[in-house]
């Protein structure tokens, strides 16, 4: 059983697993953070000293009710032609041509700033922002219409070379207090132009450090020091800095909007998905505490139990993440060319059955007693909700995540 909880429910002293939440709960975190904010770890931690369990049931649920509903805008930005709107439908995880992508052209298509929600997360909204090196271009009229303190962080793209329009909205964007991250889109075509020029010196690593630090001179020539430059191919998210920019976008976002981030992240390559299983390990470790702190009082597993539709609801949820839901499974075999059924046999997820599956006496054994801690409340009414909810949700958690890499893999081989 999880450590930090053994103790909570043994009863060791309130006082003393107030300083010993902290160290823990950062064994649990991403790399690139947590769920929880600085400040609500400090107030779980009073919580804990003074003995009000209700109080760090409320806070831990307030984080992750935020978690769960935070809205994220995102504002992508740049001059004609160079990418914007690939680069919005690769985040979005659709082709050019599918419904509902963003208009893609060698000439100006974003005229005024375009919505556009992500399929799956409609909290998510990624705005494409008219060209800054369009000829109608003023500054003046871009910082009345733009609403700079509306978006979460700024992308701004070029495919060539940042120009002073870059530098002029990098720094209103720093007046606003809001994160800018300049991205340089077409690598591949760069790389590929190069090669078929100098195919006897051409060396990959040499030509994208040339971009980069020609990118980097630069935006230091037009005012902008130290910033972050990522290079990236709207064709092939897993290649390239495009991992480094969504760490570094996840490590930089408020608590609350990690989550929101880390759901939209396409499962492309293994890193991400451990990323994802990451963030969703430390979500079932405070839905679990919370759980077992609720178990306490009589009848409360009845309201906030882990009975078995719910527990459906979660695997399906979990597919759906990490795309592996039914829908998802259809899109991979029409683009790899795998059959439908060959996915299917090659994972065990979808078999809910299968993963929830005991001994009939023994689960009607254990039924029984939970319903009678249930209404009893006390130590081992928290002990059998926690090993339900954790052990369960863990086990959901870790199938898809494996099967998840599975798929990927298959198509790679593709």
């Amino acid at each position: 059983m999880d450590q930090f909880i053994s103790d909570f429910l043994s009863g060791k002293k309130l006082q003393q697993l107030s300083s010993e939440f902290l160290p823990y709960y950062s064994t649990l975190i991403s790399k690139a953070g947590g769920i929880l904010s600085q400040e609500t770890i400090n107030d779980i931690q009073e919580d804990l000293v003074k003995g009000k369990l209700k109080d760090m049931v409320g806070k831990i649920q307030k984080s992750l009710v935020e978690a769960e509903n935070a809205p994220l805008d995102v504002a992508v930005i740049g001059e004609c032609g160079t990418g914007k709107s690939s680069f919005i439908n690769a985040l979005r995880g659709l082709s050019h041509e599918e419904e509902g992508s963003a208009s893609t052209g060698v000439v100006e298509t974003t005229m005024k700033k375009t919505p556009y929600q992500h399929p799956k997360y409609p909290k998510v909204t990624f705005w494409d922002m008219p060209g800054s090196g369009a000829p109608n271009f003023s500054l003046e009229t871009y910082l009345e219409t733009v609403e700079f303190a509306k978006y979460d962080f700024f992308i701004i793209i070029s495919s060539t070379r940042f120009n002073e329009n870059d530098a002029l909205l990098a720094q209103k964007i720093k007046n606003v207090g809001r994160k800018f991250y300049f991205v340089r889109t077409k690598v591949d075509n760069d790389l590929h132009n190069e090669e078929i020029s100098k195919p006897k010196s051409f060396k990959k690593e040499r030509v994208l450090q040339q971009i980069r630090d020609y990118c980097l001179a630069n935006l230091s020539d037009i005012g902008v020091p130290e910033p972050h430059i990522f290079l990236v191919s709207n064709f092939d998210l897993t290649d390239f800095d495009f991992p480094k920019l969504e760490e570094t976008l996840l490590k930089e976002l408020p608590a609350h909007k990690r989550h929101t981030f880390v759901l939209l992240m396409p499962c492309l390559s293994d890193s991400a998905i451990e990323m994802k299983r990451d963030f969703f390990k430390e979500k079932i470790w405070l839905d679990a505490l919370k759980t077992s702190a609720l178990a306490f009082v009589p009848f409360m597993p009845f309201i906030y139990g882990f009975d078995l539709p719910e527990q459906e609801k979660c695997l399906a949820h979990y597919r759906s993440h990490f795309g592996l839901d039914d829908k998802s499974i259809k899109e991979i075999a029409q683009n790899f060319g795998i059959s439908e059924q060959e996915i299917r046999s090659s994972i065990k997820s979808l078999d809910f059955q299968l993963l929830v599956k005991d001994d009939c006496t023994i689960a009607k054994a254990k039924t029984c007693v939970e319903a009678y801690c249930s209404v009893t409340g006390g130590l081992k009414s928290s002990i059998l909700q926690f090993v339900k909810t954790y052990i369960l949700h863990l086990k959901f958690l870790n199938t898809v995540a494996d099967d998840a890499k599975i798929i990927l893999h298959k198509t790679l081989g593709s």
